[in-house]
């Protein structure tokens, strides 16, 4: 398995990334109406915010609430959901209203939902990452390098009690099977469903409401909510926060990305993060399974800079963080509502970094290595989501992994190209975890508590 890469090898999309079933790709999503613009932006008071359903949480000042719940969907979802309280949120929420929403099929369930943050059973939120260059020609030529692919596909599920987060990733080349989704040129029409399609090509086809039907019905959860981040996104996020820390096992210098980083500890920002989180050639196995696995240790090492003293307490930071991604994302309808952005916000500000957890969705290669596909190892992450319940990796997991990270140094030692030994006798870090929220050994990832380093291809 280690020998295999996926296909394709190059990340400009080719005729292999359309999708299989012989539908031509739609257009972009009709923008509906622009809602009316108040003529003075309401500011967020303490008592103006939605209480959070979960009086167990710790009490803490509605400002650094709402900071730190700022923060970590940042680092969560590359979405800020409105900075201080002190802030007039539409201001910051005036550029996403501006752009064509999408609705999902799902967001029905919110109209008897007083606190998206309280949602029974917890609440589900799709990002993509959409490949879609910008017409500046600031990542390449916009009609040569461009297409409409959601390259990366992120499920994000915030606990009911708020006690933990889960952030699945889903491989781009994963053969689904796409539902009948409605049609976004048209939205009295219906596209056919299609079998065995390539997750990242559901984008260009139905559109991301599309996305999140194919992703409900893979998974069985409901998705009310999501958005799409593109590139400039992630580079204005790593500029906001001042620069996020990676560690390489190897020296990386990627054609392809751009990407060329000697070995150890970086602190990376602009273009160089996204020239990592793009990377999949020049680490782990070269597929895009080492990509994920890359991208993980990015997000839980912005998690940690995110909660490191001075962030959270920084408003004029904070404020920028926010602009930085909202300026470069599309909210679903369901997300234009900025007293929802500030509820999502106010359930995650008490999560503990080791409680946040990265999961690759587990696949195998096809008999022609050219897709993957879950593998029945997947049936415990959707159980776990539908369930509600926490996740603990085996320990084991990432090191019998023919792609991925090793275990990061801690302080300023020198990277390690091999794990640790672990010592079996040694006392747990955390509290027991929930029966049934243990996932196979051959399920990957990491939580934000955990520091690991990426590992080059070397084949």
């Amino acid at each position: 398995m280690s020998d295999l890469v996926d296909a394709p090898q190059d990340d400009t999309p080719t005729a292999d990334d359309g999708a299989s079933d012989g539908h031509v790709p739609l257009a972009p999503v009709i923008p509906p109406p622009a809602p009316p613009t108040p003529r003075v932006p309401p500011v967020l008071t303490e008592a103006a915010i939605p209480p959070a359903h979960h009086g167990r949480l710790p009490r803490r000042s509605a400002a650094r609430a709402v900071a730190k719940g700022v923060g970590l969907t940042a680092a969560v979802l590359l979405v800020a959901t409105g900075a201080v309280t002190s802030y007039a949120v539409t201001d910051l929420v005036a550029p996403v209203a501006a752009r064509p929403s999408v609705q999902f099929e799902s967001e029905r369930i919110l109209e008897s939902v007083p606190d998206i943050g309280a949602m029974e059973g917890g609440l589900n939120f799709l990002l993509v990452g959409s490949d879609k260059r910008p017409s500046d020609g600031s990542f390449g030529d916009p009609l040569l390098d461009s297409a409409t692919l959601n390259d990366v596909t992120m499920l994000l599920h915030i606990a009911e009690d708020h006690s933990h987060v889960e952030v699945v990733s889903f491989p781009r080349d994963m053969l689904v099977d796409v539902p009948a989704c409605q049609d976004p040129d048209d939205p009295s029409a219906t596209l056919y469903a299609g079998y065995g399609v390539k997750l990242n090509t559901v984008l260009d086809y139905g559109g991301l409401s599309c996305v999140a039907r194919t992703i409900e019905e893979l998974v069985g959860v409901t998705i009310p909510v999501g958005g799409i981040v593109e590139f400039k996104g992630v580079a204005a996020l790593a500029e906001a926060v001042g620069g996020v820390e990676v560690c390489l096992v190897d020296p990386i210098d990627d054609q392809y990305s751009g990407l060329k980083l000697d070995a150890g500890r970086h602190q990376i920002t602009g273009a160089t993060a996204l020239a990592f989180l793009r990377t999949r050639h020049a680490v782990g196995d070269g597929s895009d399974l080492g990509r994920i696995s890359a991208q993980q240790t990015f997000l839980a090492s912005l998690a940690r800079t995110l909660q490191a003293d001075g962030t959270l307490g920084d408003p004029v930071k904070l404020y920028s963080i926010a602009q930085a991604v909202l300026k470069n994302m599309t909210l679903s309808s369901g997300l234009q509502d900025a007293w929802r952005l500030v509820s999502i916000a106010r359930a995650i500000q008490a999560v503990d970094l080791s409680k946040i957890a990265f999961i690759q969705y587990p696949t195998a290669y096809t008999y022609d290595s050219s897709a993957v596909v879950p593998t029945a190892s997947s049936a415990a992450i959707d159980r776990a989501l539908q369930a509600d319940l926490p996740v603990t990796f085996d320990p084991n997991a990432n090191g019998s992994a023919p792609f991925g990270t090793v275990e990061g140094a801690g302080g300023d030692e020198a990277v390690a190209s091999t794990p640790p030994p672990t010592d079996a006798t040694a006392a747990p870090t955390t509290p027991p975890p929930v029966a049934g929220s243990f996932l196979p050994p051959d399920v990957t990832g990491q939580t934000a508590a955990d520091v690991r380093c990426t590992t080059a291809n070397t084949g």
